[in-house]
């Protein structure tokens, strides 16, 4: 029994150790992967010591595996062509399935071709050049940021600081060259300036690099973007050190070229670049991330002695996961198709015909695309064959390395801290980062641009005109042949000048605008657009089509456009003249209230005032007597009722405002109003048909053109003495009736012409005078802050005088003082008062007239009822006596009799008021109502009569 189970156990032993054979001879199927680094950077090492790391952690981690990446290494030596040579050699002679590199995009560019003749991914961590295409080139993969991406980041900052100018330095390569298009784009989306390119060659010489940096400064600007790779960045930043470029009031911002590799610069190259920024893709923090730096270190330390390096950078980083990514692609193609495909028409006559086409190529592509998962530099996502970031972090090189001052996303812009659960709108605000150390170790920002100490004076040219010598006047010496520029516009630039914290040299060229075949206004302004001249300091004014290519200052003067017209003397000598302070509704709504007023008065009056009594026509007189009398407050009647005399209150109120209104209205027109303009409005000049005239020099014809003024119509005319003699002649005689011009001149014009000439308008709206700079000049908000100074003190008055005299005393002598007629329209709350009083006055006396005597009216109407039945009911009756009648009742035995119906009745009835019992006795004098009218009607009717015919 022994033998049979140690048997059995010898034959599972085998099964077992064949079973692990074959495992083991499953998990070490070799993957091979090339890889082209420039092993002489900190890129290139800090690159091949994660790749090992990354090799080791995936397999410790996935022991299961049915690959091993095998990983040929090879050195291109910074050299585009030996980069693709290491390629080819990886490609013909150890078939790799995948090559992980080259470093730089130039190298990229060449080895992303072989990658497609063969149809192996070329997966590189660093190549960042927006030039490189994945449309192009479908199987180059990046596994980086494109440097695209950081291009908003920082416009934002630059936007956030307020800066209106940079320069952009970069290096002459296809990594420098690749971003600029992309960040030209930026900050043109946000209105700045880039003034000049600095490009500086990969050859250039220390002595070179230091006459570039000289002639930055001697220009104003002073923000520059700096992208470079390491090696010249840290030829740079030395430089612009010593050429006492790192000093206050210089911004300088790195791209993530140079970010994302602080920490393995020389210290001496940092301490050259304390105070810039910098913007760099933002890898978050876990505990992954921690441990892993850790170790990388001591590899780092191990495979490097002679290097420094404190943590990985982000491109370690990327190498990191990129090879994960790899080796998940591979575990997921296999090996099992890993041949190559010779070419059938092969000539052999170089390398590049011996190499084959791969025919796991497509399938690992497609994988390494795919793939997806969190990477210790974050989500390891590939979109269009690159990775994305949208995150980017902002550092501020302080000590040894880069402090983070805020960050920068696609939805929120800038912050001081990321936040996953931020709301807040897209900023890009100074106060949504944290405070900047900046060069020469100042907390100030830099305002981004300074005269430069050994720079050139501003040119800054200035119109010259022989009629406006009060806005610019140009001397020329004879003897000393020194031109002096002075003038209205030239004091108020002087002073905005003199209010700035810095000195500005300059100097002023004339130039001409008059005469036959000079420039205009517009041609000077294009000259600053052309950068002919720094500035334009006159008489220009700011328009719209001018600012699209140039940027003015704020206005200096008035704005609009107005008309210089004559003025005639209209004193009033009209007979009628005392009709004219009111108009003729306010006469006609004055005389109803005057009738309806009276009217009142007399309907309360009439029945207790004697004086309101009498014929129609006295009484008609009466109303009317009444109500103009109060005009002179001489009327004799005397009103009685209480409401009258409030109603007569309201309305002597009434009459006073009228008659004080009336009387100061006609004396200013018999005193004061003098001057009429001869024209007040422009649409006259378009009806009557009228010639105008401008100034040769303005833009003033085609804003008359615009208000379809015939061209023939319009004359033009260059000093003020052209100006009074086409005026003097007037329309009809070949002279004009207008002059167009604008308010600055036409105040000019008034002041030296006191008398005889008027200003009507604006007619057109402008936005006045203003300083000519080229556009996104940074003079302009400094300039604009400096008028402002001076326009809002005594300044501006002082210089006004001093060129143009009294202005205010010439022009009150032209003005216009109109007097027109008063309209109902200023007067209705008047009438509405007394209208209101007077109709709820009427209302209570009617009401109460009507409640006082209404039961009294009522008695007087049966009275008159019964008497009209008893006189016809008298024949009926038998005298008694001298009053009293008796009823013949046995006359009256008819019952559809009359007297049976009607006049028995009356006797029930006034037996029962007399309260006599009595059916046949009836008192006539009971019956009178004492009315001495009704009693005169009875005793005259002759029904009345008794037999003896007495009453």
């Amino acid at each position: 029994m022994e033998k049979p189970t140690n048997f059995i156990l010898c034959v599972c032993l085998c099964f077992f150790l064949a079973s692990a054979e074959n495992s083991s001879t499953k998990a070490t199927n070799a993957f091979h992967v090339g890889v082209v680094l420039d092993l002489g950077t900190s890129v290139g090492k800090t690159g091949r010591t994660s790749i090992s790391m990354a090799i080791e952690d995936f397999y410790a981690k996935h022991s299961n595996g049915t690959t091993r990446l095998v990983v040929h290494t090879l050195d291109s030596d910074n050299d585009a062509v030996q980069a693709a040579s290491a390629a080819l050699d990886l490609l013909k002679n150890r078939e790799v399935q995948i090559i992980i590199g080259p470093q730089k995009s130039s190298q990229a560019a060449f080895v992303s071709d072989l990658g497609n003749k063969s149809q192996v991914p070329i997966v590189t961590f660093s190549a960042t050049s927006p030039s490189l295409s994945s449309t192009r080139t479908p199987y180059l993969v990046r596994t980086t940021v494109n440097d695209s991406c950081q291009v908003n980041s920082i416009a934002s900052i630059i936007k956030a600081y307020g800066w209106r100018e940079v320069v952009p330095i970069y290096e002459d390569t296809d990594y420098g060259r690749g971003i600029i298009p992309y960040l030209i784009d930026a900050l043109q989306g946000i209105d700045i300036r880039i003034p000049y390119h600095s490009m500086i060659p990969l050859s250039a010489t220390n002595d070179e690099i230091m006459e570039e940096l000289y002639k930055l400064k001697t220009m104003q600007t002073r923000v520059f973007i700096v992208h470079m790779t390491s090696p010249m960045g840290s030829r740079l930043f030395p430089k612009a050190k010593v050429a006492g470029m790192m000093s206050e009031g210089y911004v300088w911002i790195m791209t993530d070229g140079l970010a994302n590799v602080m920490d393995s610069l020389d210290p001496s190259v940092i301490d050259s670049m304390q105070g810039a920024l910098g913007v760099k893709p933002y890898v978050p923090k876990s505990r992954e991330l921690r441990d892993f730096t850790m170790r990388w270190k001591r590899r780092f330390q191990k495979d490097n002695p002679s290097d420094q390096l404190t943590e990985p950078s982000t491109f370690g980083l990327w190498a990191y996961d990129t090879v994960w990514a790899m080796a998940m692609a591979a575990e997921k193609v296999g090996v099992g198709n890993a041949s190559f495909e010779k070419p059938q028409n092969a000539t052999d006559l170089t390398d590049l015909d011996t190499v084959g086409i791969s025919m796991n190529g497509p399938k690992l592509l497609k994988a390494i695309l795919e793939s997806r998962f969190r990477g210790i530099s974050g989500d390891f996502h590939l979109v269009d064959g690159q990775l994305q970031s949208s995150t980017f972090q902002i550092i501020n090189v302080v000590g040894r390395g880069g402090r983070g001052v805020g960050f920068w996303t696609p939805q929120y812009g800038l912050s001081k801290e990321l936040n996953q659960s931020m709301t807040k709108a897209y900023s890009t605000l100074m106060t949504d980062l944290y405070h900047a150390i900046w060069p020469g170790e100042s907390t100030a920002v830099p305002k981004g641009w300074e005269m430069p100490v050994s720079g050139k004076k501003l040119r800054i040219g200035v119109p010259v005109r022989d009629e406006i010598r009060e806005f610019i006047n140009v001397e020329r010496d004879p003897i000393t042949n020194i031109t002096t520029v002075s003038g209205y516009c030239i004091d108020v630039f002087e002073g905005a000048i003199q209010r700035l914290p810095y000195a500005i040299p300059h100097e002023y060229v004339p130039l001409n605008v008059q005469g036959q075949g000079s420039r205009t206004y517009t041609d000077l302004v294009y000259q600053i657009y052309l950068q002919e001249y720094d500035a334009l300091v006159g008489d220009v004014t700011i328009r719209f089509d001018r600012s699209l290519y140039v940027d003015f200052t704020l206005p200096y003067t008035e704005s609009g456009v107005s008309m210089i017209v004559p003025v005639k003397d209209n004193t009033n000598k009209n007979a009628w003249i005392f009709l004219r302070p009111l108009s003729m509704e306010l006469w006609l709504g004055s005389f109803a209230f005057f009738v309806f007023t009276g009217f009142v008065i007399w309907v309360m009056e009439h029945r207790i005032n004697k004086e309101f009594r009498g014929p129609f026509l006295h009484q008609l007189g009466t109303i009317f007597y009444f109500s103009f009398s109060t005009l002179v407050y001489a009327h004799r009647e005397k009103v009685q009722n209480i409401l009258s005399k409030f109603v007569v209150i309201i309305w002597l109120f009434v009459v006073l405002v009228l008659t004080s209104s009336y009387t100061a209205s006609l004396a200013s027109m018999l005193t004061v109003q003098q001057l009429q303009p001869t024209i007040t409005d422009v649409q006259d000049l378009l009806k009557n048909g009228d010639y105008v005239g401008f100034n040769r020099n303005s833009f003033v014809k085609d804003l008359l053109m615009q208000l379809h003024f015939d061209e023939s119509k319009i004359r033009a005319y260059d000093t003020p003495e052209e100006y009074v003699e086409a005026l003097s002649k007037g329309s009809k005689n070949g002279g004009v009736a207008a002059i167009v011009h604008e308010v600055p001149y036409i105040k000019q014009f008034l002041a030296q012409h006191c008398t005889g000439y008027t200003m009507i308008g604006p007619i057109y709206k402008t936005a006045g005078f203003g300083f000519v700079f080229p556009k996104g000049s940074p003079l302009v908000p400094d300039i604009s802050r400096g008028i402002l100074n001076v326009t809002d003190g005594d300044d501006i008055l002082e210089i006004e005088k001093k060129w143009f005299g009294d202005q205010n005393a010439c022009l009150n002598q032209g003005s216009t003082i109109s007097s027109n007629s008063l309209t109902f329209h200023s007067f209705w709350g008047l009438f509405l008062i007394t209208g209101v009083a007077s109709t709820c006055a009427l209302t209570i006396f009617l009401a109460m007239f009507f409640n006082k005597n209404w039961h009294e009216m009522r008695n007087i109407d049966h009275d008159k009822s019964i008497s009209r039945r008893l006189i016809s009911c008298l024949k009926y009756y038998d005298k008694k006596d001298e009053n009293s009648y008796t009823f013949r009742r046995e006359k009256t035995n008819d019952t559809n009799s009359d007297a049976n119906v009607n006049c028995q009745g009356i006797t029930d009835i006034e037996a029962s008021l007399n309260g006599d019992d009595s059916q046949n006795q009836l008192s006539i004098s009971n019956y009178s109502d004492g009315n001495s009218s009704q009693q005169e009607e009875k005793s005259s009717s002759p029904e009345l009569a008794g037999p003896s015919g007495e009453a």
